[in-house]
């Protein structure tokens, strides 16, 4: 039984329902691209990589690099889709005013998305100087660093840390820092999560805090 001083929650998909909004954005323009995807190969190949890895998919997968505007392009297109569209996920407010102990947010996305993010959502104050970003670290997901980094600003020892995940990468991100891994498995079928190395998985945000309060883990 561990003690957990920290519950780390990813961003997108955890915290805010913004990854169908967010890809939707993203398949639609790779279609423009000739490339056939479907919004189903998004959450397979994509969801849980960081920007630099998606380019560096879409480069493998059309045999050249995207045109030089194509992150820039999706980044708007997205903001503008987030900004109308995205909602906190189902139960998460309340769930976070039943945690009993500290939390942060660590994302691959950047610090304006997750500001975004949150900010629409309404979640942002609660999470106000604890949002870290693949962009304080050297390795994205599923390097642990962002995860490591996040622990340590916190104060708290990895092995203290829960990780709230909603992808393989992510997932193997938290085993890899040495932390306890919670898979949230409402749009990621609970097997790929178990098989990257979720110590258990759940569909309801509602179920956390009496996850974390039996410490079954």
């Amino acid at each position: 039984m561990r003690d957990f001083g920290l519950v780390i929650f990813d961003c997108d998909g955890v915290l805010v329902d913004s990854e169908r909004i967010s890809n939707r954005v993203f398949c639609g323009m790779l279609n423009e691209l000739g490339l056939g995807v479907t919004l189903e190969d998004m959450f397979q190949h994509f969801v849980g990589l960081s920007m630099p890895q998606c380019v560096q998919l879409i480069t493998d997968m059309l045999g050249k690099p995207p045109p030089q505007d194509f992150v820039e392009s999706l980044r708007n297109r997205t903001e503008l889709a987030l900004k109308e569209q995205v909602t906190p996920i189902s139960g998460v407010p309340e769930m976070l005013d039943r945690i009993k102990v500290p939390f942060c947010v660590a994302s691959s996305g950047s610090h304006d998305k997750i500001r975004l993010t949150l900010g629409a959502t309404g979640l942002l104050d609660r999470f106000a100087g604890r949002i870290y970003s693949v962009a304080d670290v050297n390795r994205p997901k599923p390097a642990p660093d962002v995860f490591l980094y996040a622990a340590h600003q916190m104060g708290v020892n990895p092995v203290n840390c829960v990780v709230i995940e909603d992808t393989p990468t992510g997932v193997r991100a938290g085993v890899a820092a040495g932390m306890c891994v919670l898979g949230f498995c409402a749009n990621t079928p609970a097997i790929r999560l178990k098989e990257a190395g979720a110590h258990a998985v759940y569909e309801e945000m509602r179920y956390l805090p009496r996850l974390l309060q039996d410490a079954i883990l």
